[in-house]
């Protein structure tokens, strides 16, 4: 198989990205980013850090800056953070250089996910199940602009995952060779 042009995944936090992400880029052969890990690298500070100095909005500049500069370098699986594909800049953006797969996952099976991490700046609500409940509401017509859409279940697998998005890449030839 031979990746044509990087893959973009996109979806809220505790979707799958990272590990989904992972796993795909090794049954592809190809470099695993995480857009999140690349701006952090950039800043030297941790997202909660940005958050808290710079605010949102410095945080959702850089993030589209890192995203451009990834999708201009050879093709990978790249994820991306939750905030990252509401911007209509960074939907231009993968969509001339990338393909978007949105991993679609249920409310309760997220809140399962990311109940216990401390490390999402978003949720750091008095009540932050109402939070994410928002924030996807919020979110899912965005993502729904994807160009593919694989769904997450809770008894799947990352690699079970990781096969359904190769599967619904195999149906684009313009973007996997076999």
């Amino acid at each position: 198989m031979r990746l044509k042009k990087s893959v973009v995944l996109v979806g809220m936090m505790g979707s799958g990205k990272t590990a989904v992400g992972t796993q795909l880029a090794r049954l592809l052969s190809v470099p695993f980013i995480d857009s999140d890990d690349a701006i952090v690298a950039a800043a030297t500070r941790s997202i909660a850090e940005i958050f808290e100095r710079d605010g949102e909005a410095f945080f959702r500049q850089k993030e589209t800056q890192i995203i451009g500069r990834l999708l201009e370098g050879p093709s990978c699986v790249l994820s991306t953070g939750g905030g990252a594909f509401i911007a209509p800049r960074n939907r231009e953006l993968i969509a001339a250089k990338g393909v978007s797969v949105w991993l679609r996952a249920d409310l309760e099976l997220l809140w399962q996910r990311v109940r216990h991490k401390s490390s999402r700046p978003l949720l750091h609500t008095p009540n932050p199940k109402a939070t994410l409940k928002e924030i996807h509401a919020k979110r899912v017509p965005i993502y729904a602009l994807a160009d593919l859409t694989v769904d997450a279940e809770t008894d799947l697998s990352i690699d079970a995952m990781a096969h359904r998005v190769l599967d619904a890449l195999s149906t684009r030839p313009n973007v996997l060779e076999r």
